[in-house]
């Protein structure tokens, strides 16, 4: 990233920027319903049924869930009261929803896609962001995320917990202050834990163990995406 987005952890949004909240189930179910919206369009709008069972997943999820309609229901009046997300009437019965998260975040594609993965995760380090929304939208290169998480950080709508370089943690905007503090008090543990790999990776030009490790899990996560958007599938009708 470049400017002042460098020069400390926790990049500053411009000034007169609002900070967004949402609670963690709102978080889920707006990022379930951007997810399905870009990966399984034959899904969308969702119904009920089929944001529960997103929700739940357990691919693509941190920390897993297990909610029921009731809770859902819930945190989908939340959401069309602050109008991030609304209810839609097809040619069925059963009433669908849609996201308005374009006009709510003030994001384009690429911006949307790198903060869906980041309200269906959490933290995680810029080199897992850029491989799990490229899933969504096309991400070419680090270079190219850099860019991108600057300019989400200028939105008020991303922060940096570590600072930058190799392992950089970095995260959405949107937890609540009791989140945000505890999200503060576990980075450094959660920073000192990437040393060993960096340490691992330098000083080679072959791809080290945690990059071949990493490498397979993504294989496995494309699998666990497509069982997944089966089942959504099956679910919305």
């Amino acid at each position: 990233m470049d400017g002042q987005a460098n020069d400390a952890v926790g990049g500053e949004p411009a000034k007169g920027v609002e900070r967004k909240v949402l609670p963690s189930l709102e978080r889920r179910v707006l990022g379930v319903l951007v997810e399905k919206a870009k990966t399984v369009p034959d899904a969308y709008p969702m119904t009920l049924n089929g944001i529960v069972t997103g929700c739940n997943q357990k691919s693509n999820r941190s920390p897993q869930m297990t909610v029921d309609e009731n809770q859902v229901e819930t945190a989908i009046e939340s959401l069309r009261r602050r109008g991030a997300m609304i209810e839609v009437h097809g040619t069925g019965r059963v009433p669908k929803f849609k996201h308005y998260a374009y006009e709510w975040l003030g994001v384009d594609k690429v911006e949307l896609a790198v903060m869906t993965e980041l309200l269906l995760r959490g933290e995680q380090t810029l080199g897992d962001l850029r491989i799990r929304a490229s899933r969504m939208e096309p991400i070419a290169d680090l270079p190219t995320l850099q860019g991108i998480v600057a300019r989400l950080i200028d939105k008020g709508l991303m922060q940096e917990l570590t600072p930058p370089g190799r392992g950089q943690l970095v995260s959405h905007a949107l937890y609540t202050d009791a989140e945000l503090e505890r999200l503060k008090q576990r980075t450094p543990a959660f920073a000192a834990s990437e040393e060993p790999e960096e340490r691992e990776s330098s000083g080679s030009g072959r791809p080290s163990r945690s990059d071949e490790i990493a490498e397979l899990q993504q294989t496995v996560r494309m699998l666990e995406e497509r069982i997944a958007a089966l089942e959504t599938r099956v679910s919305g009708f």
